[in-house]
């Protein structure tokens, strides 16, 4: 996949629960309509994560959607993924970008501006911005920014002429979105917002439509 490809503005960050494993969950937000998936499995050998991130490769060209795998560069090029998002304790990207090639996407967290800066020098595809506030999917929580600290941050990042879609993270809510997009995010990543939810269709619905306004 060309990397200049439109990055996508609702990212589905996948989860499992007592309910649901991760191929459950990023299947039915496939059939409702998801169409950028990344497969974040911690704490699992890495056999393991690369045969859900097979299984992901197969779903997500079934429905034309983007796959990106989380923190493992070699995962993702060995399963044919679109991508990669590497966290901010990750393999440096440059490295990253040797072993994918030109042409995959490559996104990275930030929880500040000088971790914005860093992000942009390096090449980033695509920026994650966060936490918004507190979550129980990611250990180790960055300080939390809250609404304003991102005003406050698109607000650097326009006075610096930053053009890397910058997608907000952690804990995002559906209702979230108008005001994130006011305050200059591209898009949202969401897990539990989505994740073996009732009415899933019309949610995504509902945030691509609050999302491309």
């Amino acid at each position: 996949m060309n990397k200049q490809m439109t990055i996508g503005r609702l990212h589905y960050v996948s989860q499992q629960s007592a309910l649901c494993t991760h191929l459950d969950a990023i299947d039915e937000v496939l059939a409702s309509g998801g169409k950028w998936i990344q497969l974040r499995v911690k704490d699992r050998p890495v056999a393991e994560v690369l045969k859900l991130a097979l299984e992901s490769r197969k779903r997500c060209t079934q429905y034309d959607a983007t796959l990106i795998i989380n923190d493992d560069p070699y995962v993702a090029a060995e399963a044919g993924a679109d991508g990669v998002h590497l966290g901010l304790g990750d393999m440096p990207v440059s490295e990253a970008r040797k072993i994918l090639g030109p042409g995959v996407i490559i996104g990275g967290t930030a929880n500040t501006f000088s971790d914005i800066a860093r992000r942009v020098a390096d090449g980033v595809d695509y920026i994650g911005l966060g936490p918004c506030r507190f979550t129980t999917t990611k250990a180790n929580l960055s300080p939390v920014l809250g609404l304003d600290g991102y005003r406050l941050l698109m607000q650097q990042v326009k006075e610096a002429g930053f053009k890397v879609p910058v997608i907000a993270v952690g804990g995002i809510l559906g209702t979230d979105i108008p005001l994130l997009r006011e305050a200059g995010l591209y898009g949202v990543a969401v897990s539990g917002a989505l994740t073996g939810k009732a009415q899933l269709r019309k949610k995504i619905n509902k945030m691509y439509m609050e999302l491309e306004r």
